[in-house]
């Protein structure tokens, strides 16, 4: 029969042997004793071996049943071995029983020297039977040299088993022992041959022996191969994964199994009876057993089998309320270091680790989350650092030295870690405010103070570099600014600043620049328009030159005043004269007169020449004494007698600065400020202006029914006002 191609280097281990030619004898015993067969070709190719390396008895085609009576010996009706057929259709004549030949008889016996021929042949170097036997002569002479057949010829067979070989061989049949016998000689007394007995008799036990002989397992599976334990003792283990309450005795032997198994055949064999096992957390000892074998199912479990069933078991873990398991949690996680993800790490171990920090009650599982935290740490991020771990220190309630020798711990992997560093800043706002106040901790010893206050200097001695450094650099670039200013030449720029209304000039865009404007701009942009109109429209002034007089006389002239009705032409309130010395500037506060759109300003007459002699002259302060008197006794009553006008507007002030004064043709326009129209101005008048000059005054619009006569004229009223 060919053997497959990946068996052809397939060697049996002598406890294979053993234990399969054990369940062979068991076999023969059940078909002989309890079926009452005579099996009549028991030789290699009618024994199979299956998956889980059981050895069966196969190629029943010319086996012999019982024709006797119930209670009465066995007898089997004889057939004739044909040497004329071709030997694919008679029994293998190389295992046949010498009296199936020679005596034309069979028993049971016979099939007992078929399984002496097979054990020699399985231990044979060369796994050929005894004596080959082709024809009936090569027959005839093995049965005649297995007469005389010595143990010598046997030293290939062990030798608690040589002995019982040699009585298989013999040629009469009732000195060869039955099934029954055969199975209980000594040479399967062994403890591999026992261990695997006992697990395929599993079935028929109830929990508390299982429970015993899954104890003491451990110790026996040391000594089976490897194929053993995969074949044969793995598939007996996995069944009773099914009860929860026996996986805790089950699983440290199924774990030592994969401990000698390559990746594919734990992955294949053992890893998938495994994945349900592992989301159980009651009884909580399947959780204490996989922790304790972490490293194992690191090194074997593929990393993609590792985030969807180891990770979430050690979450459980972290999240249970077994201290021990908290511990084995925590020391077994920095294995998983290079198998995390950041967004693993960030959202779910380090909440859970901080938090089984803070909330815990037993100082070493919290010292065993600071030691793993600090196992971390080189495979975390610079920034998941400083914004989780560092911040999350100075939380923790206890002030144990075993805490914060853990604390200690960290702060100095990370500062002296060369990927992760901390800045100046946080170690000068929130690490040494945090552990200046631990050096005066009453717990601590002297070599925990050494420690901390170290580390305290250390930091404060890295704080003042650094911050030196950047200082003498800033220092250092200043300075070089301002040599580089001192040194650079002084250049005027030529380049007026561009007006932003004009940007848009030569762009068509002047409508939409347009509509950014206030309406307070657009008033002022109306009432400068307005102004260049009128500007635009008037008649160019000219000054009227006055005779000059050399004698200056002042005039009363009160009594050409007219009498006029209390008509108010004016709504303000006369300011005093304030006049100076001759040598000094004259200053005269004038009143508001209203301005009319419709009139232009004249020019007075001649006969206020006296007036303004009184003005000039400066060698006399009579006139001065006399210009008050007269503002004090007419001035309110011409005001009232002024005729009123709804369109009035105040008149401005005049300070005359120049010998020559300009004539205003128009009193909507003035020299002065422009406010809701009325317009200011105020001019002093000097002692050097010059006496053929005339005074130019604001004239009030003419009435019809006024002021018509030889009496003093309104021109000649604020000739003598101004």
């Amino acid at each position: 029969m060919p053997q497959p191609t990946n068996m052809s280097d397939y060697k049996f281990h002598d406890i294979e042997i053993k234990y399969g030619l054990l369940q062979v004898g068991e076999g023969l015993a059940f078909l002989h004793n309890d079926v009452k067969l005579f099996h009549r070709n028991i030789c290699p190719e009618s024994i199979i071996i299956n998956q889980q390396g059981a050895w069966k008895i196969f190629g029943f085609d010319f086996c012999i049943h019982n024709t006797s009576a119930a209670n009465s010996p066995l007898s089997f009706p004889f057939q004739e071995y044909n040497f004329s057929m071709p030997s694919v259709t008679q029994p293998s004549l190389d295992y046949f029983a010498p009296e199936c030949i020679l005596s034309q008889t069979h028993s049971t016996a016979s099939d007992m020297f078929s399984l002496g021929m097979l054990i020699y042949t399985l231990h044979s170097v060369n796994r050929q039977p005894l004596i080959s036997a082709k024809d009936i002569q090569q027959f005839r002479s093995r049965a005649q040299q297995l007469k005389q057949i010595s143990v010598n010829k046997l030293q290939c067979l062990p030798d608690a088993l040589r002995e019982y070989v040699k009585m298989m061989l013999n040629n009469t049949p009732e000195v060869r022992p039955d099934a029954h016998q055969f199975i209980k000689i000594p040479f399967f007394e062994d403890v591999g041959v026992k261990t695997l007995f006992h697990l395929d008799s599993l079935l028929q036990w109830d929990n508390l022996q299982k429970s015993q002989f899954y104890k003491g397992l451990p110790e026996t599976l040391v000594k089976l191969p490897q194929r053993v334990r995969l074949q044969q003792v793995l598939p007996c283990l996995v069944r009773d994964l099914a009860q929860p309450a026996m996986i805790p005795f089950v699983l440290p032997s199924i774990l030592d199994i994969a401990q000698h198994c390559n990746q594919k055949q734990y992955v294949n064999d053992i890893l998938i009876h495994l994945k349900p096992v592992m989301k159980l957390m009651d009884p909580i000892q399947i959780l204490l057993i996989f922790l304790q074998r972490m490293e194992l199912l690191l090194k074997l479990t593929p990393a993609n089998d590792i985030q969807q069933h180891v990770l979430p078991m050690l979450y459980r873990g972290l999240d249970s309320d077994t201290p021990q398991i908290h511990e084995l949690c925590l020391s077994v996680l920095p294995t998983f270091a290079n198998l995390l993800d950041h967004a693993s790490v960030k959202n779910s171990v380090l909440p859970r680790v901080k938090k089984l920090c803070l909330s815990t009650s037993t100082l070493s599982v919290r010292v065993n989350c600071l030691l793993c935290i600090g196992r971390l740490l080189e495979h975390l991020d610079k920034w998941l650092v400083l914004d989780d771990v560092l911040p999350f220190l100075p939380q923790i309630p206890s002030r144990e030295p075993a805490v914060l020798m853990g604390i200690l711990g960290i702060y100095k992997l990370a500062m002296t870690h060369k990927k992760l560093g901390i800045s100046k800043e946080v170690m000068a706002t929130r690490i040494l405010p945090f552990l200046i106040p631990l050096c005066i901790e009453n717990g601590l010893n002297l070599q925990q103070f050494n420690a901390l206050v170290a580390l305290v200097k250390q930091m404060f001695q890295l704080v003042e570099t650094e911050h030196r450094t950047k200082l003498e650099q800033l220092n250092s670039v200043q300075e070089q600014q301002k040599l580089l200013e001192n040194s650079m030449p002084t250049m005027v720029s030529n380049i007026k600043p561009t007006k932003l209304e004009q940007e848009f000039s030569g762009l068509g865009l002047d409508s939409f620049a347009s509509g950014s404007l206030s309406l307070e701009e657009k008033q002022r942009i109306a009432q400068q328009q307005d102004t260049a109109k009128i500007l635009q429209n008037q008649s160019p002034l000219e000054p009227t030159p006055l005779q000059q007089k050399n004698n200056f006389q002042t005039k009363d002239l009160s009594s050409t005043l007219p009498q006029t009705n209390n008509q108010t032409w004016f709504n303000a309130n006369f300011s005093n004269i304030a006049m100076t010395s001759p040598n000094d500037s004259l200053m005269i506060s004038t009143p508001m007169f209203p301005c009319n759109t419709n009139n232009n300003i004249t020019t007075a007459s001649g006969n206020l020449s006296s007036v303004n002699n009184l003005f000039t002259n400066s060698s006399s302060s009579s006139a001065f004494q006399q210009l008050e008197q007269f503002r004090q006794t007419n001035v309110n009553t011409m005001v009232n007698q002024w005729p009123s006008n709804n369109n009035n507007s105040f008149a401005p002030n005049h300070r005359f600065n120049t010998p020559q004064l300009p004539v205003y043709g128009n009193p909507n326009f003035c020299a002065s400020s422009i406010t809701n129209n009325t317009f200011t101005s105020s001019m002093p008048i000097t002692s050097s202006i010059q006496p053929s000059l005339q005074p130019t005054v604001l004239s009030p619009p003419p009435t019809n029914s006024q002021n018509k006569g030889n009496n003093l004229s309104k021109d000649e009223i604020m000739d003598l006002l101004s």
